[in-house]
């Protein structure tokens, strides 16, 4: 295993506990994401997906196995704001401004007025947002709202970026054009970015790998790397090596979910003839 992985999970299940019955969400994970790359996961509604992310994120605890970020467990690097997250709602204070809202983990963390307010502005610029430090969310657009939310995921230069369906709300256009400004941003920064999603299309012209997931209990089914070249542009969703990728993403879904389907047809003969 490398020594600088940013990301590393080692046979991590989780289980949940609902009544009586005890659900498994996650089992056997390993994974490992190195410092600057830009991982997908994505997988059938209910694979696990989001729970990895939490995982990741010490919103919840691994029943098994252990997670560790920048080589400290992850509740460790929770404490130690290692890294920002971006959920699907950009969760934003309607009553603060759109600069107040970027600074608000700064004010958090004890930052002097005057620092906080240069980094917003700074911050503002990266998102191509300057100018609007004295709106308030409501007067944004959806887009432009999660350009806020990713900002303020920044604000405190975190060496790893969780985002969980950050575009999933949004519609086919603006997302497209929300993939390119975060690849802009990305190229920018090179933070290491986790990001959750179930758009075949857009994980691939994103990501440098894709980690296919299996239908729950959620395991790694196969990892892609993306050799698409970089920056990706509109022209990138044009190219035969980007058709080539999506295709092998959604054949590494379907044949997952071809084993389970026939593991399941062989248990329903096995019951039968028992």
């Amino acid at each position: 295993m490398s020594d600088t992985a940013v990301v590393r999970a080692s046979d991590v299940t989780k289980t949940f506990q609902t009544g009586e019955a005890a659900v498994t969400a996650l089992e056997g994970i390993d994974l490992e994401i190195g410092a600057g790359e830009f991982v997908s996961l994505i997988g059938p509604s209910g694979c696990g997906k989001s729970t990895l992310l939490r995982l990741i994120g010490d919103l919840t605890s691994p029943t098994l196995g252990t997670v560790e970020v920048n080589g400290k467990p992850a509740r460790r690097a929770r404490l130690d704001r290692d890294y920002g997250m971006v959920f699907q709602a950009p969760v934003l204070m309607d009553w603060r401004t759109v600069a107040k809202n970027i600074e608000l983990p700064l004010e958090i963390m004890g930052w002097k007025a005057t620092a906080r307010a240069a980094r917003s502005a700074e911050l503002l610029k990266l998102v191509e947002l300057d100018g609007f430090e004295t709106r308030h969310p409501w007067q944004l657009s959806g887009g432009m709202q999660q350009r806020v939310a990713i900002a303020r995921a920044l604000a405190f230069d975190p060496k790893l970026l969780l985002m969980d369906e950050p575009f999933g709300a949004l519609d086919e256009m603006t997302r497209e054009r929300m993939n390119l400004e975060l690849m802009q941003i990305w190229g920018r920064t090179r933070t290491t970015v986790v990001f959750v999603t179930h758009s075949i299309p857009e994980a691939v012209f994103l990501s440098t790998r894709v980690v296919v997931m299996s239908a729950r209990p959620g395991r790694i089914a196969k990892t892609i790397v993306v050799d698409l070249p970089q920056p990706r542009t509109v022209e990138t969703r044009e190219t035969e090596r980007y058709f080539e990728l999506v295709t092998e993403v959604r054949e590494a879904l379907r044949h997952r979910d071809a084993e389970l389907e026939a593991v399941a047809v062989d248990r329903i003969r096995a019951e039968g003839l028992s």
